[in-house]
């Protein structure tokens, strides 16, 4: 699928789920493993039944070959997403979410639902929470003025996908308002 010209220049999804697998999750082994060393750390040693933090590229690779089983995040259950959601209805703020929460719950939804209670659910809520998250964003680009744009707590992935429609609005709004006459300037003048 191509992407329209203003988000090619934006990070892609995939890419954003790249960046969001070098997160630590906990997992549970199904195999030993000593201690094992890469660019980005050391990790291990797996020792079965004993739960174990490694990133999520990781658990993702054992996963797929069913050497462990992903533990979710304390956030991704129906529990939490119903309160976040909820908070996010009734507050005009956008909720505390962790910063790659959509990213590292596409990961595990897509590799691991069988280690999620309530998947479909769970999946039902995070778009829900989407939708809510995504109107309050547009309701805060279009209040948004030359100077700035406040939208504490947004997360990675909705940052990345008003980048670029707030870029082109701050440009106008630039170009529009043109360079302010400086006091110096003005006293020249006269």
């Amino acid at each position: 699928m191509a992407l329209p010209q203003s988000l090619r220049v934006s990070v892609t999804p995939p890419e954003l789920e790249l960046i969001a697998s070098e997160n630590l999750v906990e997992i549970v082994p199904l195999i030993a493993m000593e201690k094992t060393a890469f660019i980005s750390g050391a990790y291990g040693p797996l020792r079965p039944p004993n739960k174990c933090r490694i990133p999520l590229w990781m658990a993702m690779n054992l996963k797929m070959k069913k050497k462990c089983h992903i533990v979710p995040p304390d956030w991704l259950t129906v529990e939490f997403l119903q309160d976040r959601l909820s908070e996010e209805t009734a507050e005009s703020g956008f909720s505390r979410l962790p910063f790659r929460f959509a990213e590292i719950a596409k990961v595990i939804l897509d590799v691991a639902s069988d280690d999620v209670q309530n998947a479909e659910k769970v999946r039902s809520l995070l778009k829900d929470l989407r939708e809510a998250r995504q109107s309050k964003s547009r309701d805060g680009l279009s209040q948004v003025d030359h100077s700035e744009l406040s939208l504490p707590n947004l997360c990675s992935m909705e940052i990345n996908e008003i980048r670029p429609y707030f870029v082109k609005a701050m440009n106008v709004f630039t170009q529009l308002r043109g360079q302010p006459e400086t006091v110096d300037e003005a006293v020249h003048e006269e």
